[in-house]
């Protein structure tokens, strides 16, 4: 399976733009990191360059890719994976800026439309383990800080890189179904017994 995330100049996924895309193949252990620059036409919103750490300059350097380009090699990676289904957390924002961008730059989508959705997987482990969904005020609050959490981890992100927000993700999906480590280097976060299978 593919683990994806993707980092963009805003929530709109018609407005903004993809900046960054990074992938983990769970079968094969290859990854894929990439940026481009947001058009000009683009919006970048403060929240984003909070999140990412960048300025718009940053963000709008000419010297960077295009988008479309981007979108083409990211598709090129992802057309020789064998299981060509997306894992992230909340697949419905970054599957579909994926799926609106190609549609914009007439690319072909070599991925199924099928995601597994990291949040919903962490909600339904909680509830039969505690007898309730984590919920705060009127929604669900199983944000990754809190999926790392419930996983025995630590957040210690700065700012948000798609590559290492892709391999928190594959981390935890790995603990939360198979109750077992994916990499190496979270060894040192010890799986919570209520995980453990």
């Amino acid at each position: 399976m593919i683990v994806m995330d993707i980092e963009t100049s805003g929530l709109d996924r018609v407005k903004c733009g993809i900046w960054q895309i990074g992938a983990y193949d769970t079968i094969s252990g290859e990854e894929f990191l990439e940026e481009s620059r947001v058009d000009d036409e683009e919006d970048i919103f403060e929240g984003a360059l909070r999140v990412t750490g960048k300025t718009e300059e940053q963000l709008r350097d000419l010297n960077k890719q295009t988008q479309k380009k981007l979108l083409e090699r990211f598709f090129k990676w992802v057309s020789k994976r064998k299981f060509k289904n997306f894992l992230c957390q909340n697949p419905q924002f970054d599957v579909a800026f994926l799926e609106i961008k190609a549609k914009k730059f007439e690319l072909e989508i070599p991925f199924h439309f099928r995601s597994f959705d990291l949040h919903s997987i962490a909600q339904l482990r909680y509830k039969d383990l505690r007898g309730k969904f984590l919920i705060q005020e009127d929604h669900s609050s199983m944000g990754l800080s809190n999926i790392l959490d419930f996983c025995g981890m630590e957040d210690s992100r700065g700012v948000h890189n798609a590559l290492e927000d892709s391999k928190l993700t594959a981390e935890c999906f790995y603990r939360l179904v198979y109750g077992k480590v994916l990499f190496p280097e979270f060894l040192k976060f010890e799986i919570p017994e209520y995980l453990k299978k």
